[in-house]
């Protein structure tokens, strides 16, 4: 391509020479992009902003937030119970298989009915569960040092299989202080993910005052 027909190139399209990745006005999709989220960057400190508010929340008042999934599952089965009788007896007006779908939802209005009634087991259950899937990974873990040469690290795995498999064990031996960290654990996790989003909106609005100027 000759020197003219590239200056005619970037007159018409907006383009530089080379052309990829750029789209009409010359701004590349990356940018817009940019510019799109510079323009909404208080919905992303308030997302933020509500991450680290549920994160101190879980951090100082444990109790409350476990209560608070514990009803939010609840909900969630019960909704989810409704919806599924409806699909069956939709499906049997419709004479097709409805019995699998009845059964779904009743399961889930039971469940339902357990978060709501007894919310300390529906607690319980989610510590078992975490702590059957520590223990059965870390002994998965250990039994697989043995196939790996100890040239490759065989004893970081297996103190990484040794640590999941004491807590799983912990959680079983005792599941209240267990939910108590898992909740903290979960406000950490809120805690640094609001952070970085709220740092992210001050940069676009930095961003977004540069373009304008």
């Amino acid at each position: 391509m000759s020197q003219d027909d590239r200056g005619q190139r970037v007159r018409r399209y907006g383009l530089p020479a080379g052309g990829a990745g750029f789209v009409a006005g010359g701004r590349s999709p990356d940018s817009a992009m940019a510019e799109a989220l510079a323009r909404n960057w208080w919905a992303i400190a308030l997302r933020g902003a509500a991450a680290i508010l549920f994160g101190l929340v879980a951090l100082l008042m444990p109790g409350v937030t476990i209560a608070a999934l514990v009803l939010l599952f609840g909900v969630y089965m019960a909704v989810d119970g409704v919806f599924a009788i409806v699909a069956g007896v939709r499906a049997a007006a419709h004479h097709e298989r409805w019995g699998a779908l009845i059964l779904e939802g009743v399961a889930d209005l039971i469940a339902a009915a357990i978060a709501f009634l007894v919310p300390l087991a529906t607690a319980l259950a989610f510590v078992y569960l975490a702590g059957a899937w520590a223990v059965i990974s870390g002994a998965l873990l250990i039994a697989a040092t043995f196939r790996l040469p100890s040239t490759h690290g065989r004893w970081l795995m297996g103190l990484g299989g040794a640590i999941s498999l004491l807590w799983g064990v912990l959680l079983f031996v005792a599941p209240i202080a267990g939910a108590v960290v898992l909740t903290w654990w979960l406000g950490a996790y809120a805690l640094l993910f609001g952070g970085a989003l709220i740092a992210l909106a001050f940069r676009l609005r930095n961003y977004g005052h540069q373009r304008q100027t």
